[in-house]
């Protein structure tokens, strides 16, 4: 049975991660649906923005469930194999590294988001969560450290200090916390999450997909660039749009004050 569940809201792709019962925690075959979940939804041209949630009300994902993944990730493999195969795979829930990633991932964070759950979320590009929600690294209370982007990408989403105490501790924190430092976009009352994380997915996916797309590419990469460098990059990017049918949509629905249709052209 299926642990992925799937659902189109027009051009809005939800994806839940259906494991209650274990706080939504990746085991390895679910690990291998939602890879395979977020690949057809980059190839799909009718998606342009993914929700990614958990089921119930209690955790979003609490990371991998330790009870099966590593022992089945390894399992007839040497270290070295492990090595080679882990860092040019997907990674973990098919976001976190080695995926193209060029259409908006908003996650809807519905309580515990923990170790793995937290990358996931990190590998998203904006997050909503509950008032209840929790969040933490807590790899080095077990004698590891974060393997799928959580030690690279929290810095730059809540800076140095903020990731070193999150990261060096393993401590939890609660979502006031987590809204002050910057880790989550807005806060909600649990019962209002899904709805209003969809309204907002659904405004994105009106808005010029490869707009979206190039300006996307450009802050990721800009990431470590000296800033003339950027600037240009910045610069080709926009020029790149120039010849699209979407600008002259936006350019026509602005004179003729209309709403934009986008086709993604």
């Amino acid at each position: 049975m299926s642990k992925i569940l799937k659902e189109s809201r027009g051009r809005v792709t939800i994806l839940t991660i259906d494991r209650p019962e274990k706080m939504n925690a990746l085991d390895y075959d679910t690990n291998q649906e939602l890879i395979e979940a977020f690949d057809e939804f980059e190839a799909d041209a009718d998606a342009y923005v993914a929700v990614l949630t958990g089921a119930g009300d209690k955790a979003f994902c609490a990371g991998a469930d330790m009870t099966d993944y590593p022992r089945r990730y390894l399992d007839g493999k040497s270290s070295a194999d492990f090595r080679v195969e882990y860092t040019d795979g997907p990674g973990f829930g098919g976001i976190t590294r080695n995926f193209s990633g060029t259409k908006p991932v908003v996650t809807a964070i519905n309580g515990y988001c923990l170790s793995g759950g937290l990358e996931l979320a990190l590998a998203a590009d904006i997050r909503f969560c509950t008032d209840t929600a929790i969040f933490g690294l807590q790899d080095v209370n077990w004698g590891f450290h974060s393997c799928d982007g959580g030690s690279i990408r929290l810095p730059h989403v809540v800076g140095h200090g903020n990731a070193m105490e999150l990261i060096l501790s393993g401590e939890r924190i609660d979502a006031a916390h987590a809204l002050r430092i910057g880790l989550v976009n807005r806060v909600f009352p649990q019962d209002e999450l899904l709805e209003r994380t969809l309204e907002f997915a659904e405004r994105l996916a009106t808005r010029a997909p490869l707009a979206q797309r190039f300006a996307k590419d450009v802050i990721r990469s800009a990431i470590g660039m000296n800033l003339d460098e950027a600037l240009r990059m910045e610069t080709r990017s926009f020029r790149d749009l120039a010849d699209t049918e979407d600008l002259r949509e936006g350019y026509a629905s602005f004179a003729e004050k209309r709403p934009a249709t986008f086709k993604g052209r």
